[in-house]
């Protein structure tokens, strides 16, 4: 770590004077160890190592402790690397170091299989941090093979060894074995329970998450912050507002801190049911916000649609001088997506550039989706082609952006791709609902009809109801609406509204009324609701001159109160987004739309483009 002929000029002024105060009845190691624990920088620990050579004083692991406690890597592993003969103690404290302090889960699993080449058996203060890094890096055979060295070693009564345990088969997906080890404690304390509790939650099993609450409950267990927040995260994934409720109900009861931790689960949690304002309502609350609970109300209006009030918030975080991380970025792209606020979408990209990390995964999948629909595919193609690494995420957003944009050969050329260049971003279920809407897009229906084939033939996919539907799309715009109809009887699911009401517009089209009046009665049961069924279906009668039983369709849908849903669009003007509804004449800048969009509609006219109303 030091040359050992360091001079001791070097040593720091406090230094020296600290080391001269010690009495003569303290010896110089101890004076020394008892430095090193109030060191608070590296460059205090290096010079009390320059002392310990001058003075032949071997002492590494006290040094190495301490680095790591200041998660100083570099001088750790460098003093690590120089000591001959590490013990057990030095090999726990990397394994340690290396998956809490610095997230380097493939060296702390290194590290531990190099402690058992040295001949050093590896214990209780091992084995907890080896099952925490294969667990965040999803290894589950060293998971496996480190846990038959615990039945090994007798360590399987050991709590923090079987709580580790729980927790990694848990991240890895193995819920099968968690629970096995967790019903072979015979006596289990209240960190059991949140481990597995925690370990359904996070992996989506909600339901069980749920269930064992209440078991733990009956046995006597009152929930801590921890068990709090597991079950808020599984009520936010049931939607399951009453039980959310009473956490938040517990939670004020036994007077538990609103931080971060609980405040942001609750916040999600209303956020994943709907329940905007309670959200709100407990953000601001808060009087601390860090960037958890910022991103968890930016989330949450992002994924209710509530574009506008997402980008307002960003910029009040801003202004609050508190940094946006990836996740705020996702969350602020996705409502520039749903709004085709473009421009600050743009900028948003310019934000991520200057912090580096317009090239992480998500940040740069989210930005593709937003450039994509806001209808700047060229910007999305140059996202994702500088992308280093590419998930199967990355690769769908593309794919579909491709077949969305009428640009269908390029997008099954790019699945090709996946298929070839992917590595282990292979072609899911997602990919093919892209693929085939490019071939809907296009009309290519031996093209799809081969893909829809191959999802089973090669590579192992069970077709949804996504995939179904495209099918009968893309039949039904090719004009084959019987063989549509066919497609949707051999189905072994219920076709849903999306697939029928897409088989009812092509009816429309081609003045079918024979499968029309079979797919009419299925959605007005589906959706006795939605307007535009009784709108389409009145239409089709009417072209067929069968006044009557289109003026029955008009009647029933006032009679079942059913009004139409007026159109909504959205103009970003200096990056404000304005919402205007069709009628909407109050709003302060419409006059100057109309006057706009009247002029569009004079230059398509030139253009010689001709308004089809037939379908209005």
């Amino acid at each position: 770590m030091l040359k050992p002929k360091a001079s001791p000029r070097l040593i720091s002024r406090h230094f020296t004077s600290a080391l001269a105060t010690y009495q003569p009845q303290q010896t110089l190691t101890g004076k020394l160890l008892s430095l090193l624990k109030q060191c608070s920088s590296t460059k205090l620990v290096q010079q009390i190592h320059t002392q310990m050579i001058i003075n032949a004083i071997d002492k590494p692991n006290f040094l190495l402790h301490r680095l790591i406690d200041l998660k100083d890597f570099d001088n750790a592993s460098l003093l690590f690397s120089h000591i001959p003969y590490p013990n057990e103690y030095a090999f726990n404290i990397m394994i340690r170091g290396l998956t809490t302090a610095w997230q380097k889960f493939n060296l702390a699993i290194e590290f531990y299989y190099q402690m058992k080449d040295f001949g050093i058996r590896p214990n209780n203060f091992t084995y907890p941090f080896v099952f925490i890094a294969c667990g965040n890096i999803l290894v589950l055979n060293h998971g496996q093979g480190a846990h038959s060295g615990v039945l090994k070693s007798g360590l399987c009564m050991d709590g923090h060894v079987r709580h580790s345990l729980i927790t990694m088969y848990s991240r890895c997906g193995e819920l099968r074995s968690a629970r096995k080890v967790f019903d072979e404690i015979s006596e289990r304390d209240l960190v059991s329970w949140n481990s597995m509790i925690s370990g359904y939650s996070r992996m989506g099993y909600a339901r069980d998450a749920v269930a064992l609450f209440g078991d733990m409950r009956d046995a006597g267990f009152e929930p801590d912050e921890m068990t709090l927040v597991s079950l808020l995260g599984a009520c936010g994934d049931l939607g399951d507002l009453g039980l959310g409720s009473w956490v938040e109900g517990f939670i004020v009861e036994s007077e538990i801190e609103f931080n971060s931790f609980v405040g942001s689960a609750l916040i999600g949690m209303y956020g994943k049911c709907g329940d905007l304002s309670s959200a709100r309502r407990v953000f601001d609350r808060m009087k601390k916000k860090d960037v958890v609970t910022w991103n968890a109300m930016i989330t949450g209006y992002a994924q209710n649609g509530v574009s506008d009030e997402a980008i307002r918030l960003f910029n009040s975080m801003r202004k609050s001088s508190v940094n946006p991380d990836k996740i705020t970025l996702v969350g602020a792209l996705s409502a520039c997506a749903s709004i085709g606020a473009l421009d600050f979408g743009k900028w948003l990209d310019t934000y991520a550039s200057e912090r580096g990390i317009q090239n992480e995964i998500y940040v740069a999948t989210a930005l593709i989706d937003m450039y994509a629909k806001c209808g700047s595919l060229d910007d999305a193609l140059r996202v994702f082609e500088d992308m280093p690494q590419k998930n199967e995420v990355s690769w769908n957003a593309m794919i579909s952006a491709l077949a969305f944009h009428g640009r269908p050969h390029e997008s099954l050329s790019l699945f090709k791709r996946m298929s070839n260049e992917g590595g282990a971003a292979q072609p899911n279920d997602i990919s093919f609902v892209g693929v085939l809407s490019a071939c809907v897009h296009a009309g290519l229906v031996d093209e799809g009809r081969q893909l829809y084939d191959s999802m089973s033939s090669s590579f192992g996919l069970v077709p949804k109801i996504e995939h179904y539907s495209c099918m009968v799309d893309l039949l039904a715009r090719a004009g084959l609406v019987h063989e549509a109809w066919d497609f949707i009887e051999k189905m072994p699911e219920r076709p849903d509204e999306v697939m029928l009401g897409a088989l009812l517009g092509a009816c429309q089209k081609l003045k079918n009324v024979d499968i029309s009046e079979r797919v009419m009665q299925l959605l007005l049961e589906m959706e006795p609701r939605n307007s535009g069924n009784y709108v389409i279906s009145s239409k089709i009668f009417a072209n067929m001159k069968r006044w009557d039983d289109a003026a029955r369709m008009r009647v029933l849908m006032k009679q079942r109160g059913v009004t139409k849903t007026p159109g909504c669009s959205w103009v970003e003007i200096e990056n404000q987004v304005h919402e205007f509804h069709a009628g909407d004449g109050l709003h302060f800048t419409s006059q100057d739309m109309c006057q706009i969009i009247d002029l569009l509609n004079e230059e398509m006219k030139v253009e010689g483009y001709v308004p089809k109303v037939d379908f209005l």
